[in-house]
């Protein structure tokens, strides 16, 4: 069933346009649109089928044999993939950075899709390597602001580049990190460098123990897998404690002494720009300072915070930035683009150069080919999408959808606070914050609870943090996150938390009102609730008696 016809005319109708508007293949097309957006109107999840079940939809290891027809693999599609897909686009889906999208890109992908372009050379991608150079321009303007005259020079130099578009921030980050490596490693007289040489030849060369990378334990685990894949070793990513979530540069200046006095070389501090957990912004400026005394890269992992340059309002809060040697930023997140598509962004244009690779066949020798310098060879055209948003909505445009965000996320956090059953547990500086639901007498009890106690107390909050969670996403009208994090007011305890992205255009705060109100009643029906309420009077009681 469903089965087409093995044949060269079958196989050469797939790759042909449709001869006319009403054709099979026309009227195939219209028919995924209006149920991808009928998909979307919907909660976020929208059948409550268990991960077991979908797992028997795609089960078969073996290629299929026939072709089957397009009409039917597409209903197969809708009913085994859409159907049981996250609706990212739901209001109430606010528990990840991946967020609604501007319905535009839909009819634009179509050109995305149509062209095939290949990024890494010209030959395959003529009109995309100036768009992309030019989106990369665009972005390193925002960042660092230079004059007219400098991306004249730069801008489309076969001989530089302002930075290198990825899949995402973890390559992003990788790029810059690999970057600051051959560049620190590079050639001199008697050595040809780390990037023909080797990391041990390189060590040797150089006198160093091992190379180290500081950031704060609030750091994206991609840079645990770039120290890793440049050969540095987990064990070199300094991660220092940040219990009032940020890194603090006397800190990092301090281990950072101890590091290169015991033999060893820092290549890069990496301060973030909006931290995954908590939306928090490291202090850039005098992490750029603390960089320079250190005689090391400083690198900015902007990936989340970045699209807050746009704001006029907000992009205080990254003071600092444009210090960075080189800073990430992914479009797929608060620049509203689909995913795949992340910068990494270097301040020198001959940075760029310390990764570049030629081959015979391709990325010639003086060629304007982009995969001459970045990690991925062949890429597709998701500049063109960052492109196409980037005029659609302009500057002010991101720049009030940024300004709602965290606006947003501070009315959040007020409701919160005035809500007797929950405690706001970091405030937003972005749109990111983490709250838990507790019981006021179990609030009232951690006030006065010594420190085994507070032990008992957080512990169970973190049961009932993790029941509500679960039950909520289960029940699929709503979503958020959690995680685990040291507050001030924990004694470094880490603790349980729910996690809200604020990032949909969308969401209301009737929304947000709502969400509150089936967690508490969730929580409320749970055993652990009367649990907790009971070991905190004795807790209370106890600490009165002394």
């Amino acid at each position: 069933m469903g089965e087409a016809q093995v044949s060269l005319k079958h196989l050469f109708r797939v790759f042909t346009k449709p001869e006319h508007k009403d054709s099979k293949l026309a009227q195939i097309e219209q028919h995924l649109s209006d149920n991808i957006m009928d998909f979307l109107s919907q909660h976020v999840v929208t059948k409550k089928t268990s991960l077991e079940e979908i797992e028997q939809d795609f089960s078969l290891p073996a290629v299929p044999e026939s072709p089957e027809f397009v009409s039917s693999h597409a209903e197969s599609l809708l009913e085994k993939l859409v159907a049981h897909s996250v609706n990212t686009y739901s209001p109430t889906f606010i528990g990840h950075m991946t967020s609604a999208l501007p319905y535009f890109h839909l009819p634009l992908s179509k050109l995305l899709v149509g062209l095939n372009q290949n990024l890494v050379k010209i030959e395959t991608s003529k009109a995309f390597t100036p768009l992309e150079r030019q989106v990369l321009g665009m972005m390193h303007n925002l960042i660092y602001d230079r004059d007219e005259p400098f991306y004249e020079e730069y801008l489309h130099s076969a001989r530089h580049a302002l930075g290198a578009f990825c899949s995402g921030g973890t390559i992003a980050n990788i790029t810059a990190l690999w970057v600051a490596r051959n560049k620190l490693l590079g050639p001199q007289p008697g050595f040809s460098g780390v990037a023909r040489a080797g990391l041990a030849a390189a060590y040797r060369h150089y006198d160093i123990g091992n190379l180290g990378v500081i950031c704060s334990k609030r750091g994206h685990y991609s840079l645990s897998k770039a120290v890793d894949a440049l050969g540095l070793g987990r064990e070199q990513l300094l991660s220092l404690p940040c219990p009032a979530q940020t890194l603090n540069p006397e800190d990092a200046l301090r281990e950072g002494r101890r590091y290169q006095e015991a033999g060893n070389k820092v290549l890069a501090i990496v301060g973030i720009g909006g931290t995954t957990e908590t939306g928090h912004v490291d202090p850039l400026d005098e992490l750029a300072d603390v960089a320079k005394e250190l005689g090391c890269w400083f690198h900015v992992d902007a990936a989340w915070g970045g699209a807050t340059l746009f704001s006029s309002n907000n992009r205080s809060k990254l003071n600092g930035i444009a210090k960075a040697d080189s800073v990430t930023i992914d479009a797929h997140k608060q620049m509203y683009v689909p995913m795949g598509a992340g910068m990494a962004i270097f301040k020198d244009p001959e940075d760029a150069n310390a990764v570049r690779h030629h081959a015979q066949y391709i990325l010639r020798e003086g060629s304007k080919d982009l995969g001459a310098t970045t990690l991925e060879g062949s890429r597709n055209g998701m500049a063109m999408m960052v492109y196409s948003t980037l005029h659609i909505l302009g500057r002010r445009g991101y720049e009030l959808i940024i300004d709602q965000n965290i606006e947003k996320a501070q009315s959040f956090a007020s409701m919160i606070d005035a809500h007797e059953d929950f405690a706001l547990t970091t405030t937003p500086t972005l749109s990111l914050l983490t709250y838990r639901v507790c019981p006021p007498q179990v609030q009232k009890a951690l006030s006065v609870a010594g420190d085994a106690d507070k032990v008992r107390l957080n512990q169970k909050v973190d049961r009932l943090v993790v029941g509500v969670q679960k039950a909520q996403r289960e029940a699929g009208k709503s979503f958020v996150s959690r995680t685990r994090l040291e507050c001030p007011n924990t004694n470094s305890q880490a603790i349980t938390v729910f996690r809200v992205v604020l990032a949909n255009p969308l969401t209301t705060k009737t929304d947000l009102q709502n969400i509150l109100a089936e967690q508490v009643e969730l929580a409320k029906g749970m055993r652990i609730w009367k649990e907790l309420i009971k070991l905190a009077d004795q807790v209370s009681h106890t600490s009165a008696s002394v």
